[in-house]
């Protein structure tokens, strides 16, 4: 899943999408890099961040999302928590919802989803963007994940919403300790039985282990993909699509189950 943001304070400058244009020839590198899918957003989440008003965030949205599903056959997911703004995407393409709020700030989100058979990434956040890194602390971080997870796909499912992803929301209302432990403990949210979406690319946890700025993240954000595709993630959001790419392949590789030399 290679990642556009609309937004012009998200966190990784690269990944930053100024214009229409910029943002359709970002989508094409991404797709001639391997993306299978594209992850539009137009309101940064990172920490501190605070929220836009769904006229901004749909008038960023639209143009693009239209214009890339007019030129690319690839699936388009869009990052909102606002109905109104999921609406809208959808009706203009995309085909799926990746919810930071795991259907939970807006359980009329799902209804909306449903009527427009498009799929959900549910994703687990403590507190707000503008909130989450306040000293998040959890009784036990992997076991309450998973219940607001179970609850998010409760709401899911009794919308009628048949594609459902899941996300521990690494980055979002965790210490670095917790994000270590969520990508070493990736498996046990297979309980669950939903596919595990992990994003790790770049996020501040890696430079607070590497000592690192964004920009020198990429190794660190290799090497923890892969130790969570080896946990279980089916799904990866990356800026570096074709890095992560390839060291996927080679990981799924060495496990047996991924593309083999004849």
């Amino acid at each position: 899943m290679g990642i556009i943001n609309l937004s012009p304070d998200s966190f990784y400058q690269k990944s930053r999408s100024g214009s229409e244009k910029d943002a359709v020839l970002l989508a094409e590198r991404h797709i001639e890099e391997g993306a299978e899918i594209l992850d539009i957003g137009a309101e940064s989440s990172r920490p501190g961040s605070t929220p836009i008003s769904e006229e901004l965030e749909w008038q960023r949205l639209i143009p693009v999302v239209s214009e890339i599903c007019k030129w690319f056959d690839v699936p388009v997911s869009v990052d909102t928590y606002k109905p109104r703004v999921a609406e809208r995407v959808l009706e203009a393409g995309a085909t799926l919802i990746n919810d930071i709020t795991g259907l939970q700030k807006t359980p009329e989100m799902a209804k909306i989803i449903a009527q427009n058979k498009a799929g959900v990434i549910l994703m687990h956040m403590l507190g707000t963007p503008e909130t989450m890194q306040d000293r998040p602390c959890y009784e036990n971080v992997i076991q309450d994940i998973k219940i607001f997870l179970n609850k998010s796909i409760n709401l899911a499912e009794n919308a009628g919403i048949r594609s459902i992803v899941i996300d521990p929301g690494i980055g979002f209302g965790k210490t670095q300790a917790h994000n270590l432990e969520l990508i070493r403990r990736l498996g046990e949210f297979q309980e669950l039985g939903k596919p595990i979406l992990l994003g790790v690319s770049r996020k501040s946890f890696i430079g607070g282990v590497l000592k690192l700025p964004v920009e020198e993240r990429l190794e660190g954000s290799l090497a923890a993909t892969v130790i969570g595709v080896l946990n279980g993630a089916t799904l990866i959001r990356t800026h570096d699509v074709r890095a992560t790419g390839r060291a996927v392949k080679m990981a799924r590789a060495i496990m047996g189950n991924g593309v083999q030399e004849r």
